[in-house]
């Protein structure tokens, strides 16, 4: 052939190297086609499905915008104006709600639901002339979710009735749920279920047919107060401070069983946010068991109740208050002296222990 081994494999490299060309050229080909296939395909019709309400969203039965049309026009805010918040501070209705609301009627898993629910909430924060032109159906609605079977849906569902209660024609059909709430609270140990629903009670003025109920369930709030999830805990105080206010639940409230070590929750290292309610509680309770109807009666306390914990002849309440005097935060010393104020009056009232009596004396000194 005249031609050397060496030729024959220069030769074969050659031909690998426009092979593997080839190959290559055909693959980005190849991709090409698929990308510009994709771009060209038209989505499906918009359905009942979930949806971001921050995206386009077009007139019911339109297609979505395809990705290679362009952007919508910049309003004078600087965002598009088809974003369904632009629409509706437009004067324009998206529909986005009434759709979200339409597709939980149907039949749907419990993921899907959830999310569903989740994207009702956004949408009455956010869409405000929407979300009140709902009807007390869809509290309904919402609210027959509390009995499902998943707990992130009756957590979900929760949120959302916290949402529709900031706008006032829907507070009274939502107060109709305030019993399940508090079965919910009560019956089932989940610290995000326990946050959504305490923090739809801490909105809603409480009629006083729940009255009952908060009885039975008190024990519940009280061991709410003293777990280790500082969320659940700052609502649970919100409620119980709300709830010394009342004249037939304030013994129930101090009477309560509480931990041994309750007084922890008054340690200046716990969250500013924790001490602060807390004390306000504190106050609350003070105020209200120096009420003269209060003290015209002989109420009797079990040896592990909160009135015990804070006011008991063996209370440690003064020194932790006295610690508190000095705390970093201005809120927290301050609450803290209304305390000391709450404990010293009325002045008549004799029966302190000789800890209490030394500790008032003290006050009245460095005053």
């Amino acid at each position: 052939m005249g031609k050397s081994i060496p030729q024959y494999l220069g030769q074969l490299d050659i031909c690998k190297s426009v092979v593997s060309l080839a190959t290559g050229a055909g693959a980005i080909y190849l991709l090409y086609k698929a990308i510009k296939a994709g771009i060209k395909c038209k989505p499906p019709l918009c359905s009942n499905s979930p949806i971001c309400i921050a995206r386009e969203c077009p007139v019911p039965g339109e297609r979505a915008l395809p990705q290679e049309a362009p952007a919508p026009e910049a309003s004078a805010v600087g965002g598009p104006k088809g974003l369904a918040v632009e629409r509706e501070r437009h004067g324009r209705d998206s529909g986005e709600l009434r759709r979200l609301l339409n597709s939980l009627e149907c039949k749907q898993d419990e993921y899907a639901k959830s999310m569903i629910l989740h994207s009702i909430t956004r949408c009455v924060y956010l869409l405000e002339a929407e979300a009140s032109a709902c009807t007390t159906d869809d509290i309904v609605l919402v609210g027959y979710m509390l009995d499902d079977r998943d707990n992130s849906v009756k957590t979900q569902a929760l949120n959302t009735l916290k949402a529709f209660s900031g706008i006032r024609k829907f507070r009274l059909k939502i107060q109709e749920h305030a019993i399940k709430v508090l079965e919910l609270i009560s019956t089932i140990w989940d610290t995000e279920l326990h946050v959504a629903g305490l923090r739809l009670l801490n909105n809603l003025p409480l009629p006083d047919y729940v009255h009952p109920q908060l009885r039975r369930v008190m024990p519940a709030l009280m061991e709410i107060l003293q777990s280790d999830y500082i969320l659940a805990q700052v609502q649970a105080i919100r409620l119980l401070s709300y709830l010394a206010q009342k004249n037939d639940l304030l013994y129930d409230i101090l009477n309560c069983q509480v931990h041994s070590n309750f007084l922890s929750l008054f340690q200046p290292t716990q969250p500013g946010s924790i001490l602060y309610e807390v004390l306000v509680f504190a106050e609350r309770l003070s105020e209200g068991r120096n009420a003269p109807h209060y003290r015209a009666v002989k109420w009797h306390y079990n040896e592990q109740s909160l009135h015990e914990s804070l006011f008991g002849e063996e209370s440690r309440l003064a020194d932790r208050l006295l610690a508190l005097v000095i705390h970093p935060e201005e809120d927290v010393q301050i609450q803290a002296c209304k305390v000391i104020v709450s404990l010293q009056y009325p002045q008549d009232l004799r029966a302190r222990s000789s800890t209490c009596q030394s500790s008032r004396s003290y006050f009245k000194n460095t005053e």
